[in-house]
């Protein structure tokens, strides 16, 4: 039994890069893949086994025409990233809380005035915290230090430019400041193994554990290049909107978020269709933030990756849709193993 690539007899090797749609996000030991209004949580439990929940999530105001606009649905989307993330990383946690954990009184007092829906309340709250607490360190504590500076400075523009520059500054030393703690490199790993993964089939390859660990660990589409864009986006935005009024100020960085978010998405979503020099110009950045924020998984982490990919995603239909590949069989051939590795980090 083998795997082989054919069209009208003849085996082919495309490599070029397509679009699957498939996202996803690292969690607790695991990986969640999500294909339009489904997604899979893949969790290598402490047994060993590896444990997949599928379900659908139709996300905030799904049926709204809003979420068809342009620079408007990065707002809905961004949304739902945050609460299906948390909701699916608080999903993993719980295969390796203490067995002898019971449910406290704030969690009965909680569930009996929600009428039992405690855990879809808590994931909400946890959101908002969440999204407060990035808004004022990334977004209101460069402003305030900066600030210290404006009566030695004059120059508005001059201004702008230092707060973009903390906020960069804040947003790196963050990224290299958790990636030092261990649960988190671990949650690196599994970061690494989803990109892979998305990686492995957009390339045209079949989605087994030698493929995927040869892919690249780097994608334009990742959430971390994603809030590279959202700092981006604020320094030019701020650098043009400008009042003389303090608490003004700060309102209005408050309220241009949603569009921040907005001009975001379209950039990262123009990213994964394009590979054109000035998209991977504007990627680079991003893509190399990408080299903290995610690290080389290994064989067990790969295959918990791929037990997602496959609950969501027909893998072998796009394949021979989109590159023409027939896959008769998870087992490679002799040539397809001795495959190049993929070089997209080195582009």
């Amino acid at each position: 039994m083998s795997c082989c690539v054919l069209v009208k007899g003849k085996t082919m090797a495309k490599r070029t890069g397509h679009y699957s749609g498939i996202g996803g996000q690292a969690v607790l030991e695991g990986v969640m893949m999500k294909n339009g209004e489904k997604y899979a949580v893949a969790v290598r439990k402490p047994d060993g086994g590896i444990e997949v929940e599928l379900e659908n999530y139709q996300g905030v105001a799904h049926t709204s025409v809003f979420r068809k606009i342009p620079f408007v649905r990065g707002i809905f989307n961004f949304a739902d990233s945050l609460i299906l993330g948390t909701k699916c990383l608080n999903y993993s946690a719980g295969f390796y809380e203490e067995e002898d954990a019971k449910e406290t009184a704030a969690d009965k007092a909680l569930n009996k005035v929600s009428g039992g829906n405690g855990e879809k309340i808590l994931t909400v709250l946890v959101t908002i915290f969440s999204v407060v607490l990035a808004v004022g360190i990334f977004i209101l504590l460069p402003y305030f230090i900066t600030s210290f500076f404006r009566e030695y400075i004059r120059s508005e523009a001059l201004m702008a430019i230092i707060e973009g520059v903390l906020r960069i500054a804040i947003f790196l030393l963050y990224v290299i400041a958790i990636a030092s703690m261990k649960d988190i490199k671990r949650l690196y790993m599994y970061h690494g193994a989803e990109h892979k993964c998305i990686n492995c089939v957009e390339r045209g390859k079949p989605l087994t554990v030698r493929n995927v660990m040869r892919s690249s660990r780097l994608h334009k589409r990742c959430g971390t290049s994603f809030l590279f864009f959202v700092m981006f986006v604020s320094i030019v935005l701020f650098f043009f909107i400008r009042v003389q009024n303090p608490a003004l100020r700060v309102l209005l960085r408050i309220l241009l978020i949603p569009v921040v978010a907005g001009i975001s998405y379209e950039l990262i979503r123009l990213a994964g269709r394009s590979n054109s020099l000035p998209v991977r110009i504007l990627s680079a950045p991003g893509m190399l933030i990408q080299r903290l924020t995610t690290k080389e998984p290994t064989k067990d982490m790969v295959e918990v990756a791929i037990a997602s990919v496959e609950a969501v995603f027909d893998w072998k239909k796009y394949l021979k849709d989109e590159f023409a590949y027939v896959v008769d069989s998870p087992v490679l051939n002799e040539e397809e193993e001795t495959a190049p590795a993929d070089t997209q980090e080195k582009e």
